[in-house]
């Protein structure tokens, strides 16, 4: 991990998934903003929380040593732990699994694969703003259309990125 010494650090996040490709992609996506620490397992992240504590922690549910709902519910047995706010980013798209998670207290859902600026915001909704980090969803407003100089009179309401999934109606 890389912490700058400046006057104010910046916040950490402990990504646990077991695909390589999918941590590489978050570290990518976050780096910039946050302090992304990636583990490859359950037990390597509840290794970690035993010594440290992140800001936020992206908790896949399909992992091989144990789920992401059992890790879950270790970390919110753990002291000095429980409040952590947990997204699960995952592939499973099923209703029963989303609900489960929201039972159990995450602060979000992410289906994979993810768009990186939906990752963006959904962090930041997690993250409570903090006037030393770099404000990333002021870097996504007009990213993608330049020409998009006032929507003030856009009549489409719809935006996919604060639903509770990213894709489809599950």
């Amino acid at each position: 991990m890389t912490t700058s010494e400046t006057q104010c650090n910046k916040k950490c996040i402990l990504a646990v998934d077991d695909a390589a490709i999918v941590l590489s992609r978050i570290a990518d996506a976050l780096g910039k903003y946050y302090d992304v620490i990636t583990v490859n397992s359950g037990m390597r992240a509840l290794k970690y929380l035993s010594q440290k504590r992140p800001d936020l922690i992206l908790l896949d549910i399909r992992m091989p040593d144990r789920n992401g709902f059992e890790i879950l519910q270790i970390i919110h047995s753990m002291e000095d732990r429980a409040d952590i706010p947990v997204i699960m980013l995952t592939g499973m798209e099923d209703k029963r699994y989303v609900m489960k998670g929201f039972e159990l207290g995450i602060s979000d859902y992410i289906l994979k694969p993810f768009a990186t600026d939906d990752l963006l915001k959904r962090v930041q909704r997690a993250l409570k703003p903090d006037k030393c980090n770099d404000n990333p969803a002021d870097h996504l407003n007009n990213s993608d259309n330049p020409d998009n100089s006032d929507n003030s009179d856009n009549s489409d309401d719809s935006d996919d990125s604060d639903n509770s999934l990213q894709r489809g109606d599950v």
